[in-house]
């Protein structure tokens, strides 16, 4: 009689577990279920300076409709859009500025950052004023800070988004190859210093990618999407030196923005 009782017990034990687990399980498929809203981090690739069209009250983060995470709301209506993505942002931006609007209702999370960090803009102004060695030897400072310093810095970003925002899916975007080597630019920049820009913007993916899927993150893409719009090319997706408005050199254009950046965002998502 106690052996059966025992066993009762035991049982019923074992049933009340199994309800708690699928009722924590239920909820956690809840909260996930809930966690549909879109959160666009980062940089000004991400802002979508060079593509125009700028909300003035953005002020000098430079915002814009016809960014990538602008388009990709408006066509799939997220429960709630959250645009903090800034020009000019680092890495330390996105976590002292950026992070505030993540939750766990944010079931995504987009997001660019790391070419300010390794210098981006200092490297094309030497690159473009200065001699070719010169801009050979700013590249490869920036190569060893990829190496040495930002790994650590983007960990510390996306550790701070996972806690933030746990169910979130977050897509990680790269940066594009800016030339088309042996292309219709008869002046400016030399072909090796071309070569060397574009070989730095894949050393600086490659580390950033790596770093992503350590976190769980999904790395997109967009050196693929750009192929063939390059400068040079003949059909540009990103502005050249632009004397009028210096701040959009070597940004995406709309349509590198609608073409480049939104697609490779689309599939990530």
């Amino acid at each position: 009689m106690r052996l059966s009782r025992i066993t009762a017990y035991t049982s019923s034990l074992l049933l009340a577990a199994a309800c708690a687990l699928t009722g924590a399980t239920a909820a956690q498929a809840d909260q996930n279920a809930a966690a549909t809203g879109y959160v666009a981090l980062g940089d000004s690739y991400s802002s979508g300076v060079g593509a125009g069209n700028y909300d003035s009250a953005s002020g000098d983060c430079k915002r814009t409709k016809r960014a990538y995470p602008a388009l990709w709301a408006a066509a799939n209506s997220p429960s709630s859009f959250t645009f903090a993505a800034c020009a000019g942002a680092r890495t330390g931006d996105v976590l002292t500025k950026q992070l505030g609007s993540l939750g766990s209702g944010t079931g995504l999370v987009s997001i660019t950052v790391g070419g300010n960090d390794a210098g981006f803009a200092d490297v094309m102004t030497t690159c473009v004023l200065q001699s070719e060695s010169s801009c050979l030897a700013r590249i490869a400072q920036a190569r060893a800070y990829v190496d040495s310093t930002l790994p650590g810095n983007l960990d510390k970003v996306y550790s701070a988004i996972d806690a933030k925002a746990p169910s979130a899916r977050v897509v990680v975007l790269g940066y594009p190859r800016f030339y088309k080597l042996n292309g219709s630019c008869t002046s400016g920049l030399t072909e090796r210093e071309r070569a060397a820009i574009n070989d730095a913007a894949d050393y600086l993916n490659t580390a950033t990618a790596k770093r992503a899927a350590d976190h769980g993150f999904t790395f997109g893409d967009v050196t693929r999407t750009f192929t063939g719009h390059e400068i040079c090319s003949g059909s540009a997706w990103l502005h050249s030196v632009n004397w009028l408005n210096i701040g959009e050199s070597y940004h995406p254009t709309a349509a590198g923005q609608s073409g480049g950046y939104l697609p490779a965002f689309t599939s990530a998502a």
